[in-house]
């Protein structure tokens, strides 16, 4: 089935694009999300004639992409300080949203956690690399130090049993 795309789709394409699609990947994702519509030969033809507005727009998402990703790049290191016990290990991990709720508080910067990508999970002390794709075509990257703010003795049942062997 060819569709056209109002919206930027992940693997698929960028707004006005027509492509070809399943048709149950069409019917069941791309219509009820309102990400594209069927391209028949009147959608078609407004597609051409709307080609330079859907152009233009999207020139203007890529340039404050451009300038958000400067931004980003302009805080070099985002510093966090969580919990840990004395191996380093975290209490909890440290998730997207929590990521983008610190851009946001220390640098005034918006960024969604769906466009955050991260290689492993961060639930240890250490420095950490985060990529985050404001657009298909712009992808930048954070380094993330991550401290220990408060460092708690690892178990109850160690102390236990130091204890009885004591005695």
């Amino acid at each position: 089935m060819q569709v056209i795309l109002k919206k930027d789709v992940q693997n698929l394409g960028e707004a006005g694009d027509v492509v070809n699609v399943k048709d149950g990947y069409a019917r069941n994702f791309l219509f009820p999300k309102n990400v594209a519509e069927l391209a028949t030969a009147g959608a078609l033809e407004n597609r051409e004639k709307n080609l330079a507005r859907i152009k233009a727009k999207q020139e203007k998402l890529h340039q404050e992409a451009l300038e958000k990703a400067k931004k980003i790049e302009e805080i070099g290191t985002l510093e966090l300080s969580a919990k840990a016990g004395e191996s380093g290990k975290l209490f909890g991990t440290i998730t997207t949203k929590k990521l983008c709720e610190e851009l946001k508080a220390k640098a005034d910067l918006e960024v969604d956690k769906k466009t955050v990508s991260l290689n492993h999970p961060i639930n240890k002390v250490g420095e950490y690399t985060m990529l985050i794709k404001l657009t298909s075509k712009v992808k930048t990257e954070l380094k993330i130090v991550v401290t220990a703010s408060e460092i708690v003795k690892e178990s109850i049942e160690e102390e236990v049993v130091e204890e009885t062997v004591a005695e």
